[in-house]
C-alpha cells in the first residue's frame, strides 16, 4: 500500500489535533509534518515535499496565499480549511483539491482524502495537470484554462473554449464550442470570479457567457450567440450588459 503523506498548516490547536487524529485514524496517511505560521510552513512544505497538505487560510502571521507566493512551486495538493467562506474563490484559483469550512465536518475531511485517492488511481498525472492550468494564468487574471474538477476526474479546458455556463442550484453546466457539455458540482457563482468581466457577462443570474461567442442582441432581452443559441439577459442587468457590449465611448 502506497502510503499518503500529508503536512497540516494550522495555527488553532484544538483543530490541529483533530485534523492529525483522523489523520492518523486513515490507514494508508502518514502527518509527516506541521506547523503554525507562515516561515515553518515554507520550511516544511519544501523540505517534506508532501503528497496532501491541509492548510489553514487565515494564520496568526499571515494568510496561506501569502505562504504560497514563498514557495519556489505552488503545489496543487491543498485542502484549504477555513471559517471565511469568502476565500473559496481565490482557493480555486490556486488549484485547491477541496476547500473545507470551519468547524471541520470528520465526514467532509474523510471525502475529501477520498476525493484524492480516486483521482491519484484515475488519473496520476492530474496535479501536473493542475500545475499546466494554474501557471497559464496570465496578468488581467483571467486564465488561459481553467480546471473543471467532477468526480472521478478533472479536466483541463482552454478558456476560449468556453461558450457560455449555466447554473442550476449547487452545479453548473459548461458549454463548450465542440457542442459538449460538462457538468461540475459548484453553483456558477463560484466561477464567476474565475471567468470575470469583461471577458465573460453574467447575463442572468443562471447564465455567464463568453462575450467573444456574442453575435447580437435580440430586443435587449436575449444575447445571440454564434451558433444561434439564446442567452436571456436580466432585467436588472440589461443596462450594464448593452454598456459592456456596445459603449457609446
Amino acid at each position: 500500500m502506497m502510503m499518503i503523506s500529508v503536512v497540516i498548516i494550522e495555527d488553532e490547536p484544538a483543530v490541529r489535533r483533530e485534523i492529525s487524529h483522523l489523520i492518523q485514524q486513515e490507514t494508508d496517511t502518514k502527518l509527516v509534518g506541521w506547523s503554525d505560521n507562515v516561515p515553518a510552513a515554507v520550511k516544511v512544505i519544501e523540505r517534506e515535499r508532501p503528497d496532501l497538505i491541509l492548510m489553514d487560510i487565515q494564520l496568526r502571521d499571515g494568510t496561506a496565499f501569502d505562504l504560497l507566493q514563498k514557495l519556489n512551486l505552488i503545489p496543487q495538493n491543498i485542502i484549504f480549511i477555513t471559517a471565511y467562506n469568502h476565500f473559496a474563490i481565490k482557493a480555486i484559483k490556486y488549484g485547491a483539491l477541496d476547500y473545507l469550512l470551519k468547524p471541520v465536518d470528520h465526514t467532509e475531511l474523510k471525502e475529501a482524502l477520498e476525493r484524492y485517492r480516486r483521482r491519484c488511481e484515475n488519473n496520476p498525472q492530474w496535479m501536473q495537470q493542475l500545475s499546466l492550468a494554474q501557471a497559464s494564468m496570465t496578468e488581467n487574471n483571467l486564465p488561459e484554462s481553467i480546471a473543471l474538477n467532477s468526480v472521478n476526474n478533472i479536466r483541463i479546458v482552454p478558456v476560449q473554449d468556453i461558450v457560455y455556463c449555466k447554473g442550476d442550484g449547487p452545479y453548473t453546466f459548461f458549454f463548450l464550442n465542440n457542442g459538449t457539455k460538462e457538468l461540475i458540482s459548484k453553483p456558477l457563482k463560484f466561477y464567476e470570479g474565475l471567468l470575470p468581466s469583461p471577458h465573460f457577462l453574467r447575463t442572468h443570474q443562471s447564465y455567464l457567457v463568453n462575450r467573444r461567442y456574442v453575435s447580437d442582441v435580440n430586443r435587449s432581452d436575449y444575447i445571440v450567440l454564434k451558433n444561434k443559441e439564446e442567452i436571456p439577459i436580466s432585467l436588472r442587468r440589461k443596462n450594464a450588459i448593452l454598456d459592456q457590449l456596445f459603449p457609446t465611448k
